[in-house]
C-alpha cells in the first residue's frame, strides 16, 4: 500500500478547490476558506504560515485601496477624471480600445491594484449609463494592467524582486555563475511593449467570443417584474451636464430609463440624442428603480422637487422608497400644491409609482392615493420622525445610491496623488501611503466612515488571504521542489526549448501560488539550466519576470482577477478559455524576442 504523503494531500486539495471553482457556483471565498481550513487540520504547513495571509502587507494594503477608490468615487473624481480619459464609448470595442490602453501605461509606472481599484465602480457605472455587457471590460482591464506592468522594471513587484536576486548573485561573486547584469529602467520594454500590444490586440478581438455574452443581471433565474416611476429632474446651473448632449450626459438610450417629457421654458421640445442641455430643462423619466437610482445621483441633475439653497449638503441626503398609507393626512392633495409642505419637513418627491406603468402626466397634477409607492430624497432626521409616524406604511432605504459631493473631487484627487507619488519615490510602503491616505480621506470628509466600510470587499481579501496559505502548504509539502525537478528534467540542451519549459513553469506556478513566490521559485531552477545549457542567465530571468506577472488563466493567480472576479460574476473556466490562448500568445512573443534583446552569448 502507497504511504499518504503530504504532496498527496496537497495535490487532492488543490484538485477538489478548481474542481468546485470550475463545476459549481459557490461562492469563491467558501471554497478557499475550506481549503484552507483542510491545509490547517492536515498541517500541510507550519500554523503562522498558513494564516499569513491575514497579516500579509499585500492583503492589508488591497483592503486600504478599496478605501481610496470609494473615497475618489464617492466625491465624483474617478468619473470626472473616466469621462476626459474614456468618454461615453457605445460598444464594447470602442470602450476596451479606450479603457485597456491608458491601463496598461498606467500599470507600467503604478501599483496596477489602486489602478483597477478605482476603475470597477467606473466600468460597473459606464456598462449601466452606456448598455454594455460589464462581463466583457472586467477580465481586460485585469489583464491589461498585468500586461502593463512588464514594461518597466518597477511595473510589478516580480520584476523589482527578481532584480534584487540579481544584485545578490552578482554581489556574491560565486564563479562559474552564467553571465547576469542588473537590468535598467526601461530594458524590459523592449520585450513588454510588444507582448502588450499584441495582448491586448488579442483581448480586443476575441472577447466577444471568448467571454460570456449574458448580462450579469441575466444569469439570476427569475428577475422580479419591475415597476415603473415617473421621475422627474432639471438640469442644474453650472452643473456637470450644462451645456452638454442628452447623449453625453448619458440620459439616451440607457438601460432602466426612457425619457417620456422634456420641458424647456414651460414648452415641450424635442429630446433627440444630440439636444443640448440648457439650465433648468426639466426631464421626465420612466424608470425602474434602479434607474431612477441613477438618476438620482447624476452629477447635474437635481430633483424638480429639489432641496433649495442646499446644492453641497445633498450628499448627507439619502433615497427612500415608501408606500402611501391610508392615514396619510396629504391624500387628496395634489402634489403641486403640497411642495411648501415638503420643504418644510425636509422631504423632497424624486418620483411617483401607481401601478406598472410609469405615469403619463406631471407629477404636480397627481393626486395622493393611498397605495402610491414614492421616491422621496430625505434627510437623516427623517427615519427618526419615520418611526412614530402613519403617514407610510412602508420605508426602504435604497442602497447604493448617493450623491457625489463634487466639491471634494479636487481634495481626493490630491490625497490619491501625494499616494502614488509617495510609494513610487520609495518614501513610504504602499500599506502605509494607503493607510494614509484613507485616513485622510475620512477626516476631510471626502468619504463617510460608513462608506469606507461598505467599500471593503471582504470576500475578495478572503480569498486573497486563503491563496496565500494554500501557496505555504505547496512549497512546505515539498511539491514545488518536484515540479521544478521536473522542469529542470525536461528543459534539455536547446536553449530556446529551456527558455520555454522556464515560461510554461512559472506560469504553472502562478496558478499554484502568486506571482511573486513563483517568481521566487522558478529563479534557481532557471539558473541551474542556463548553467547546463551553458547560456548567459539575462534572457531566462527576463522570461520568469513576463512569465510570472502574466497570470491570466486562473483567478486566484493575481490580486486584480480575484478583485474583478465577483465583479464580473465570472467561474473559473470564463478567465482559462481567454487565459489560456493570450498566456500562449505572450508566451510564443517572450520566447522569440528575449534572446533578440538578451543574447544566449553575449
Amino acid at each position: 500500500m502507497i504511504p499518504i504523503s503530504p504532496i498527496h494531500i496537497t495535490i487532492a486539495i488543490l484538485a477538489v478547490t478548481f474542481a468546485l471553482l470550475i463545476f459549481t457556483r459557490l461562492p469563491p471565498a467558501a471554497i478557499f476558506l475550506g481549503a484552507l481550513t483542510l491545509t490547517i487540520t492536515f498541517d500541510l504547513a507550519p500554523l503562522e504560515m498558513a494564516l499569513k495571509g491575514f497579516n500579509n502587507p499585500g492583503v492589508l494594503t488591497v483592503g486600504a485601496l478599496f478605501m481610496i477608490a470609494a473615497g475618489m468615487y464617492s466625491t465624483g473624481a474617478i468619473s470626472i477624471l473616466s469621462e476626459k480619459l474614456i468618454g461615453r464609448p457605445m460598444s464594447v470595442i470602442k470602450a476596451q480600445l479606450r479603457i485597456l490602453p491608458n491601463i496598461a501605461f498606467g500599470s507600467a509606472f503604478l501599483n496596477n491594484t489602486p489602478l483597477v481599484a478605482m476603475m470597477i465602480p467606473v466600468i460597473r457605472d459606464l456598462s449601466r449609463s452606456c448598455g454594455l455587457n460589464p462581463r466583457k471590460l472586467y477580465i481586460p482591464l485585469s489583464y491589461a494592467s498585468i500586461l502593463g506592468g512588464t514594461c518597466t522594471l518597477i511595473g510589478t513587484a516580480t520584476n523589482l524582486v527578481l532584480n534584487g536576486l540579481i544584485n545578490e548573485k552578482i554581489s556574491e561573486g560565486i564563479p562559474g555563475l552564467p553571465h547576469m547584469e542588473p537590468l535598467k529602467m526601461f530594458d524590459l520594454s523592449w520585450i513588454g511593449v510588444p507582448a502588450t500590444i499584441a495582448g491586448m490586440g488579442f483581448i480586443v478581438m476575441f472577447t466577444r467570443w471568448l467571454l460570456p455574452s449574458r448580462t450579469i443581471s441575466d444569469s439570476l433565474e427569475t428577475p422580479a417584474k419591475k415597476r415603473y416611476f415617473r421621475v422627474e429632474l432639471e438640469v442644474e446651473p453650472d452643473g456637470h451636464i450644462d451645456g452638454r448632449t442628452l447623449e453625453d450626459a448619458g440620459l439616451s438610450g440607457q438601460e432602466g430609463f426612457d425619457i417620456i417629457c422634456f420641458i424647456r421654458d414651460g414648452e415641450s421640445m424635442d429630446h433627440a440624442p444630440d439636444t443640448v442641455l440648457k439650465a433648468g430643462d426639466m426631464i421626465g423619466f420612466s424608470a425602474d428603480i434602479e434607474g431612477a437610482k441613477t438618476l438620482w445621483s447624476t452629477m447635474g441633475l437635481r430633483p424638480l422637487y429639489s432641496p433649495s439653497g442646499t446644492k453641497d449638503e445633498r450628499y448627507r441626503h439619502h433615497l427612500v422608497e415608501a408606500v402611501v398609507s391610508r392615514r396619510n393626512t396629504f391624500l387628496g392633495n395634489r402634489i403641486g400644491d403640497l411642495e411648501a409642505e415638503s420643504e418644510k419637513q425636509n422631504i423632497w418627491l424624486v418620483g411617483v409609482a401607481r401601478g406598472e406603468h410609469a405615469m403619463d402626466y406631471p407629477l404636480k397634477d397627481a393626486v395622493v392615493q393611498p397605495g402610491d409607492v414614492v421616491l422621496l430624497e430625505v434627510t437623516d432626521s427623517f427615519f427618526y420622525r419615520a418611526i412614530n409616524e402613519v403617514q407610510f406604511s412602508m420605508i426602504q432605504k435604497l442602497r447604493g445610491a448617493a450623491i457625489q459631493r463634487t466639491a471634494k473631487a479636487l481634495t481626493a484627487a490630491l490625497i490619491t496623488a501625494a499616494m502614488v507619488i509617495s510609494v513610487a519615490a520609495g518614501w513610504i510602503s504602499m500599506l502605509n501611503a494607503a493607510l494614509l491616505a484613507s485616513g485622510t480621506m475620512l477626516l476631510t470628509g471626502c468619504m463617510s466612515i460608513r462608506t469606507a466600510g461598505r467599500s471593503v470587499d471582504f470576500a475578495t481579501l478572503i480569498v486573497i488571504a486563503s491563496a496565500m496559505g494554500l501557496e505555504s502548504a505547496v512549497t512546505a509539502s515539498g511539491l514545488s521542489e518536484h515540479i521544478g525537478r521536473f522542469l529542470g528534467t525536461i528543459g534539455g540542451s536547446d536553449p530556446y526549448v529551456a527558455l520555454a519549459v522556464v515560461f510554461t513553469g512559472a506560469i504553472i506556478m502562478d496558478a499554484l501560488v502568486t506571482n511573486v513566490a513563483s517568481a521566487v521559485f522558478m529563479f534557481p531552477i532557471a539558473l541551474t539550466i542556463a548553467s547546463q545549457v551553458g547560456t548567459s542567465f539575462m534572457p531566462f530571468v527576463v522570461t520568469i519576470m513576463i512569465g510570472a506577472s502574466c497570470s491570466f488563466i486562473s483567478p486566484v493567480s493575481y490580486q486584480t482577477n480575484l478583485m474583478v472576479y465577483g465583479p464580473g460574476d465570472y467561474s473559473f473556466v470564463d478567465f482559462a478559455k481567454i487565459g489560456i490562448p493570450l498566456s500562449v500568445l505572450v508566451g510564443v512573443i517572450t520566447v522569440f524576442l528575449t534572446p533578440v534583446i538578451f543574447p544566449f552569448h553575449p
